[in-house]
Formats: structure tokens, sequence, C-alpha cells
């Protein structure tokens, strides 16, 4: 339930004693790399079915463990480009249910700057997802990941204030394909579909940041929503399943401090609200490399 948002926490880069994401307005300068190691923890005992919040024993507490390599680079120093690619493992406390483990979905993002003024910056987002390994999707919570291939485009918008402050908003859309299961029907809506290939549903997500930056410091309140655009609900005393419309509101604190080459980062999140998801607390921790290329 609650998986998605672990996959989503392994965008974290420094730049220039600066983050580098591709949520963010901040660039790496022409030919300048930068390599980052994350691990991430996430855990729930909790969930929304539908929107009844309840617990589920025969779980216990889901834990999803990741360990992320992310490298971004400065073709200019207007554009960037992101590559990110995780192993995930999962476990529960409690009931016979195993968990997985493997490489999940590699990324590849775009980043571009395309107008700025007085402090006002535009940006885009380009990105796509696939599945590396022959991990089983259909094994929901347990799976590690969706299984599906995902198209992102994103738009962001930063303001700079006085006293190094600034302020971030940005959007996506996620369009994302069918899915092969290993089985020949599925129920989907309360209508049962003999086929093997489950559409997944769209998704779109928000967040908004306010920070504090200053050479080799940051300091960053969010607030994040994400949705499906359609699907249906977990049934009751039911796994989850692909198809699920899953919503989920997160707010959480990120810190950055890099001296000089070497740098660390940190993050906390936690799930305020939700549907068909789990209210899981995250931390992740990165150690961050720059090269000069």
């Amino acid at each position: 339930m609650k998986y998605l948002a672990s996959l989503l926490l392994a965008f974290f880069c420094i730049v220039s004693v600066r983050a580098q994401m591709p949520h963010d307005g901040i660039y790496m300068n022409k030919k300048l790399a930068c390599g980052a190691l994350i691990y991430g923890n996430s855990s729930w005992t909790n969930y929304w079915e539908n929107q009844l919040f309840r617990e589920n024993q025969n779980i216990g507490r889901l834990t999803t463990e990741s360990m992320t390599a992310m490298l971004a680079y400065g073709i200019t120093k207007k554009i960037n480009v992101i590559a990110v690619v995780p192993y995930v493992r999962t476990n529960a406390s409690q009931g016979n249910l195993m968990g997985q483990k493997g490489f999940q979905d590699a990324s590849l993002w775009l980043k571009a700057k395309a107008y700025s003024t007085h402090g006002l910056t535009l940006h885009g987002v380009l990105g796509f997802s696939t599945p590396i390994s022959n991990y089983v999707p259909d094994f929901m919570p347990m799976s590690i990941g969706m299984g599906a291939r995902s198209l992102i485009t994103r738009g962001i918008i930063t303001y700079d204030l006085p006293k190094h402050i600034y302020v971030n908003g940005s959007i996506a859309y996620q369009m994302r394909s069918h899915v092969n299961v290993d089985r020949d029907a599925y129920l989907n809506g309360g209508k049962l579909y003999q086929t093997n290939q489950v559409p997944v549903p769209d998704a779109f997500d928000a967040a908004l940041r306010i920070g504090y930056l200053k050479k080799d410091n940051q300091l960053e309140l969010f607030a994040e929503t994400f949705s499906c655009t359609k699907g249906d609900d977990i049934r009751r005393n039911d796994m989850p399943f692909l198809t699920n419309d899953m919503s989920m509101t997160t707010v959480g604190v990120y810190g950055k401090y890099q001296p000089k080459h070497l740098g660390v980062n940190a993050k906390v999140s936690y799930v305020v609200a939700g549907q068909n998801a789990g209210q899981s607390l995250g931390v992740s921790l990165g150690l961050l490399y720059i090269i000069n290329l």
C-alpha cells in the first residue's frame, strides 16, 4: 500500500553544495556530476481501506527499505540529467506473507530552466521509468513496485525571497502502462475482466516547499499530495490491487550539509491523510559526492 511512497524517496543529490532533485529549481553547472547513495526506511501499521482507517494484524508492521544509487550531471548550466536505480526490500512483522526484494524501477530525468526574471523561475521536467528486474507486482502490499512503465511530465515554479528563503511549487502528471500479471482474470470496480493485462491508473502529484538555502546549509519544509486519476477501492478484508485508486497527503522536513565535495542529507516524512494507502513514517539518509568532469 504505502510501498509507492518508498519508491518516490529516491531523488537526492547535492549540486554545487545544493540539492539536485527532479522537483526542485536548482541546477548543476556544466560538466559537474554528483553521485549519491541513499538509504530509506518506510513503515506503517494502520492504513486506509477505501476511507476506513484500520489495522491489519495479518501483516503487523509493514516495512519497506531501499538503497538507491543516483547520478546527476550538468549538460549545461540550464539543462541537467538525473539517473536513479533503487534496490527495494519489504517485510511484514506478522503473518505468512513473504517479503520481496530486488532492483525496482530505473528512472531517467531531464530538467530544463525555461524562464527566469526577478527571482521568479519556471522549469520543465520530463522523466521515464521502467522495471529492471522480474519482480512480482501482483502481490501487494509486499510487492516492491507497480511493474508499469511510466512517463512523467512536471512543471516547477520557484521564487527567491530575501535572507536566502525560497518557495517552490510543482505539479506533475504520470502516465502508466498496463501490467501483465500471473492470473487469467481479475476484478476491477466490481466487474470481472478475463485477461492478464491490468491497467494501472495514471496519477498526478503536487507539492509546496518552503526552505532556507545558503552555501552548504539547506533546511526545507514540504507538503505533498499524490492521487490516481481513477481506479477502484480495496474490498473489505481483501488485499490491495494494481487498479486501486490510491491517494495520500504527506508532510515532512528535508536537510542537507555539504561543506565541500562530500556531503550528507536527510529526510523525514509522514502521511497525514490517504485513501487505499498506509499511514507511513518515512526516513532517509544520503551520502553525496561531487565530481568535476
